[in-house]
């Protein structure tokens, strides 16, 4: 495998966002989830208008993991208000880490978190957190492993399908 690197992503990266954010997302839940949902969630979540929103946002940040010229991953961070619930200045969330399946198992997902764990520490922030399926034991499992726990849940909406949340967050030394 030839070297990943890790770029912000820009305004004028956003097609490019849109077709991977789209891609992993249906390869991670259209296995656990009716495909009227997954469509609804994509066409509101993913959106270009939503997604061109998202990025001049000053507090949400988006990298693109490459590998050469593909896209083969990316992460969204949001901080302050931007951030889905907590909205706690003294946090970073991460909203979003996905990742191609051709890719799983080659560190891509771990590079992408090591990227948040840095921009946290660069602003600051006393903890991270994020919210992750009950279901996805292989996405929770990986958070366990580098230093997170639960403290609560939500409720997350696909589409119309309601999911728990397992919320969980890693204070930084």
């Amino acid at each position: 495998m030839s070297s990943i690197i890790i770029n912000k992503a820009f305004l004028e990266d956003l097609e490019i966002l849109q077709a991977v954010a789209k891609e992993t997302f249906m390869e991670t839940f259209s296995k656990d989830n009716s495909k009227e949902e997954m469509d609804r969630y994509i066409e509101k979540s993913f959106n270009k208008e939503k997604l061109t929103d998202e990025l001049k946002n000053p507090d949400s940040f988006f990298f693109i993991a490459w590998e050469e010229d593909q896209p083969i991953g990316y992460l969204k961070l949001n901080s302050g208000s931007a951030q889905t619930e907590l909205k706690d200045e003294s946090a970073l969330e991460i909203e979003r880490i996905y990742v191609k399946s051709s890719h799983h198992g080659k560190k891509v997902g771990q590079l992408l978190y090591d990227k948040a764990l840095n921009v946290t520490k660069e602003q600051q922030k006393s903890y991270i957190w994020l919210g992750v399926w009950e279901e996805n034991l292989k996405a929770v499992n990986f958070y366990k492993k580098n230093g997170f726990v639960e403290f609560d849940k939500h409720i997350f909406r696909l589409g119309n399908d309601e999911q728990t949340d397992l919320m969980m967050k890693k204070i930084i030394e």
